[in-house]
C-alpha cells in the first residue's frame, strides 16, 4: 500500500520499535506543531511519517485553500476522512492529522482504534502568534481571525481531549525536548498496557 509521500529518514535503529506504540496520531489545532513533531517523533522512533493535509494536496494537485474554495469544507472533510482511513491503517505510522479532524465521529473513531492519540495542546495567543501570517489557513481568512481561533479552539479543544490518550501541553520548550518528552510517554503507555489486570 502506497498512502501518499511519506518522509523517512535513512538510518533507523529499529531496536526499541517494540518499546512504542505501533502507530502515533498527533491531533492538535492550527499551529500546534503536529508536523514539525510528527517528523522528529518518527526519526527517533523510526516509523514513518505521514501528514494528512499534505497528502490530500499531493492527490489533488492543488492547495487546501484551493480545495475549500471549489469545494466548501464539507468537501475537504470527505478527502480527509478518505485519506485517513487509509493512512491510519498502515503499519509503524506517525501521522500529523489537520485541525478540524476531530470534528468527524468517523475519524474520531479510527484514531482512537488504531493507535495512540496525542493532542499537542498550545494557548490561543500561542497558536495565533505561530498562524497570524500563514496565507494556507482557510478557516482564518475572515475580518477577525483572532476571533474565529478563539471559536475553533472553544469547540475543538474538548473533541481533542476526548479523543486523546496523552495530552502533551507545547508551550515554549524546544521541539527536542518535547519530542523526548513524548517518547517517555508513549512508552510509559506501552508498559501500562502490558501489565496484568488487577486482580
Amino acid at each position: 500500500m502506497q498512502p501518499g509521500h511519506a518522509d523517512m529518514e535513512e538510518g533507523h535503529d529499529r531496536a526499541g520499535a517494540a518499546s512504542h506504540p505501533a502507530n502515533v496520531f498527533l491531533v492538535g489545532m492550527m499551529g500546534a506543531g503536529k508536523t514539525s513533531v510528527g517528523k522528529a517523533l518518527a526519526r527517533k522512533l523510526g516509523k514513518v511519517f505521514y501528514d494528512s493535509d499534505h497528502v490530500i494536496e499531493e492527490r489533488t494537485g492543488v492547495r487546501i485553500p484551493v480545495i475549500f474554495e471549489l469545494e466548501g469544507e464539507a468537501g475537504f472533510r470527505a478527502r480527509e476522512t478518505a485519506v485517513l482511513e487509509e493512512l491510519t491503517a498502515a503499519a509503524d505510522a506517525v501521522v500529523a492529522t489537520g485541525g478540524g479532524a476531530v470534528l468527524s465521529g468517523r475519524n474520531r473513531e479510527i484514531l482512537s482504534q488504531r493507535g495512540t492519540v496525542v493532542y499537542l495542546r498550545a494557548g490561543v495567543s500561542e497558536l495565533w502568534n505561530r498562524t497570524r501570517h500563514d496565507r494556507n489557513r482557510p478557516l482564518l481568512q475572515t475580518a477577525d481571525p483572532y476571533a474565529r481561533l478563539c471559536e475553533l479552539h472553544a469547540l475543538r479543544d474538548p473533541l481533542y481531549r476526548e479523543v486523546a490518550d496523552i495530552i502533551m501541553e507545547t508551550g515554549t520548550q524546544s521541539l527536542k525536548s518535547l519530542v523526548n518528552k513524548l517518547e517517555q510517554r508513549l512508552a510509559a503507555t506501552v508498559v501500562s498496557a502490558q501489565k496484568p489486570p488487577a486482580c
